[in-house]
């Protein structure tokens, strides 16, 4: 049997970890009799797409994402177009899509699972005009995904700080949301569109998720006073939003939703800045995927 052609495309700022030696480590654990390896660094916002969009169109067969949810987006949205194979080395603060597929945190244990290429068809989702493949939405999260773009050298203790200004001084937006064709009309902290269950770091906003249902699950935070911040982190936490006063889910395959203002969004934890109407549909079993065995 032929090898597969198979390429890492590495962040080097993802997580915040040296990844200089990562290569050698791969070489080390990586099955060669099922893969021939090579390796690329992403040097700016971008680059990992433009790296697999060149790979993807060439005889790559699998390549792999090393980073964070926002190093997936890139990559993953460019293997599916080319129906290639992606594989992921989960190197993020957050990541949320490799937690929920059970894709282990530890390298070493990553790349093995790699070496099994047991390939699993997940959803994809487009939010307007863009792909992606863990979460997205709008509201606080994306406000704060917004203020914090490009100061990411402000250390934890900054973050913290301004984190709580803007949780104290942020207000709660009212959205028209459309869900298959039925209208509801929410008064939202966040409103996040999930494929998968998290956040990331375990913290599950739509508990009951799946990437194989063909469905997306909005999930409204609602409106709430500041001293029941805690709870809902407590029920993400232990993911209990499904059964929470604070969050409405309802699940769908076509959204519309409407909103006063242009404002900030997120796509897998990556500000943008879009304009009051947004249209988000699932994409069913449309990107293959290397994982391990995973309750979907």
């Amino acid at each position: 049997m032929s090898k597969l052609n198979i390429l890492f495309i590495i962040n080097p700022i993802s997580g915040g970890k040296n990844k200089q030696k990562l290569p050698a480590l791969i070489d080390t654990h990586l099955d060669r009799s099922k893969f021939n390896a090579n390796f690329a660094f992403t040097e700016y916002v971008g680059h990992a797409s433009e790296i697999a969009e060149e790979a993807a169109n060439k005889n790559f067969d699998v390549i792999v994402a090393v980073g964070g949810d926002g190093t997936i987006n890139e990559v993953a949205a460019k293997v599916m177009q080319q129906q290639k194979i992606l594989g992921v080395i989960p190197f993020g603060s957050g990541n949320g899509l490799a937690r929920f597929l059970k894709i282990p945190m530890n390298t070493v244990k990553a790349i093995k699972v790699i070496n099994t290429c047991k390939v699993s068809v997940i959803d994809t989702a487009i939010f307007n005009d863009k792909c992606f493949f863990n979460m997205a939405g709008m509201g606080f999260d994306a406000h704060i995904s917004s203020v914090f773009a490009g100061n990411k050298g402000r250390g934890l203790s900054g973050y913290i700080k301004l984190g709580l200004k803007e949780v104290l001084s942020y207000k709660s937006q009212k959205y028209r949301i459309v869900i298959d064709g039925k209208e509801y009309v929410r008064t939202a902290f966040v409103i996040s569109i999930a494929n998968s269950s998290q956040y990331g770091n375990n913290a599950h906003i739509a508990p009951t998720a799946s990437v194989t249902d063909g469905l997306l699950d909005v999930c409204v935070v609602k409106e709430f006073p500041m001293y029941k911040l805690p709870l809902l982190a407590y029920e993400m936490l232990c993911s209990k939003t499904d059964h929470s006063n604070l969050v409405e889910i309802i699940k769908g395959k076509n959204i519309q939703i409407s909103r006063v203002k242009e404002d900030a969004i997120h796509i897998d934890g990556e500000p943008y800045f879009m304009g009051t109407e947004i249209s988000v549909s699932v994409n069913p079993l449309s990107l293959n995927i290397i994982t391990p065995d995973y309750e979907a």
